[in-house]
């Protein structure tokens, strides 16, 4: 009996439906409100390694950066435990390959000495991104009334036309290369996400636990229906 009314109940509702995302193509995130985001991963630097002429200039270039936009960002930084499951492999690889039995013996214990040093001291890399927006002109024109219902019916998606696609993510380009150019004066390389990269992104977000037990196949890789 029990199993009867489990295999006739209604299937929950999908977890994406109280996303923002609506999806991602083109290297671009497509919010539900028909807004767009591009995502850039940006290099770090040592700042209290500088001199004080060094973090003085910095501090202005940055000052400068924040001066010169007219739109806003988001600053985001990810924090996640190191994962080195490819670099053992690499070890445990050249480890069989080895015909030295000296050399052999000393890749094991490196590579044990490795896992233990990263299980023990919990070592973390940081990512950091910049997410830049693009806010549609009629976008701006919903009423409060508009948005609200937006909030409590969040499986409904504004449906953008191609060409009105291409057109924001043109304007949408424009506001990558002025971060881009305005972190390059802080000697911070940004590199833009593309659609695989994008999707790795928000799948470690909402399952960072996941993740380091399932990794992703490439989306290239996926069939989708026609």
């Amino acid at each position: 009996m029990q199993s009867k009314k489990l295999a006739g109940a209604k299937p929950g509702v999908p977890s994406q439906r109280f996303l923002d995302i609506s999806e991602i193509k083109e290297d671009v995130v497509v919010m539900k409100d028909g807004t767009l985001r591009a995502v850039l991963l940006v290099s770090s630097i040592n700042f209290s390694l500088k001199s004080m002429d060094e973090q003085n200039a910095i501090v202005q270039a940055y000052m400068q950066f924040l001066n010169s936009l007219d739109f806003p960002i988001q600053v985001v930084i990810q924090s996640r435990r190191m994962n080195i499951d490819e670099y053992l492999r690499k070890l445990n690889e050249n480890e069989r390959t080895q015909t030295n039995e000296l050399l052999r013996r000393q890749i094991g214990d490196y590579r044990d000495y490795i896992k233990q040093l990263v299980s023990l001291a919990e070592i973390m890399q940081k990512k950091f991104f910049v997410v830049v927006p693009m806010d549609p002109v009629t976008d701006k024109q919903h009423g409060f009334f508009d948005r609200l219902s937006e909030i409590l019916t969040p499986s409904v998606a504004i449906h953008l036309s191609d060409e009105k696609f291409r057109k924001n993510k043109e304007s949408l380009m424009l506001r990558v290369s002025t971060i881009q150019s305005g972190l390059q004066s802080m000697s911070l390389n940004a590199a833009m996400l593309d659609t695989q990269s994008l999707i790795e992104l928000f799948y470690t977000v909402y399952n960072p636990e996941l993740f380091e037990n399932q990794r992703m196949t490439n989306v290239t890789k996926l069939q989708t229906e026609g």
